[in-house]
This record gives C-alpha cells, structure tokens and sequence, in this order.
C-alpha cells in the first residue's frame, strides 16, 4: 500500500476577488460546492470557498503522480462536499484513476484556508 499526501493553503480575499468573475465560480466549482458555500453567512461564506479551492489543490497535488497528463483532470472533476456527519468527503468526477481512497481534512479562519489530502492505492 502506497500513500501520497498533497496540502495547500490560500488566501481567503484572494479567492472573494477571483470570485467577482461568475466565469471563476463555474470554471472551478461544482453546482454542490456552490449550493454549500452560498448557504453559508455573508462572513464566512468565502473561507469555504477558499477551503474547497485549497482542498481540490491538496488533492491535485497527491494524485499528480498518477496522471499521465497534467490535463487528464480539471477543476470540476474533484468535488469536496460533506457526509451526513459534515466531514468533507472527495468525489472525483469523469476521471480515470486507479483505486484510489481520498481523505481530506479542511480548515480556514478569517484570512487563511488549508487543505491537506493523503491519497492510498487500494
């Protein structure tokens, strides 16, 4: 069994001026992501925005290693939501991989979000 970890961290304004672009918003996130980050307060409805950014770069960065091709998959194909406990729990969409088990753990405060992801071959 091999594991491979990816982390990220972000700016949380970064991610609310890039979000002024709708085409930002549906270039990266899914329909979801979206629906989870709108349903959030006016204060911290860009942390988790900025969460699932870093979080879908964690994971981009552990699963790398398994691409052929950088382009093999994009935004959209890794989608972070939450289980029915409210963990997030990654979903990848349209996209060969091995068998593969994602973790991923999110956190941000008011300035800052960060992801890290491990990724196990099955």
């Amino acid at each position: 069994m091999k594991t491979y970890v990816g982390t990220d961290i972000i700016e949380v304004d970064r991610i609310e001026k890039s979000l002024n672009d709708k085409n930002f918003c549906l270039k990266v996130y899914t329909d979801k992501e979206i629906k989870y980050c709108e349903g959030k307060s006016e204060k911290t409805r860009y942390q988790h925005y900025a969460a699932r950014f870093a979080g879908k770069e964690a994971v981009y960065k552990a699963i790398s290693k398994f691409l052929k091709n950088k382009y093999d998959i994009g935004w959209k194909n890794i989608e972070i939501v939450n289980n029915e406990n409210g963990r997030p729990i990654v979903n990848i969409i349209g996209a060969e991989l091995q068998k593969i088990e994602i973790d991923i753990s999110l956190s941000h405060i008011e300035k800052y979000a960060i992801a890290t992801a491990i990724v196990t071959i099955v």
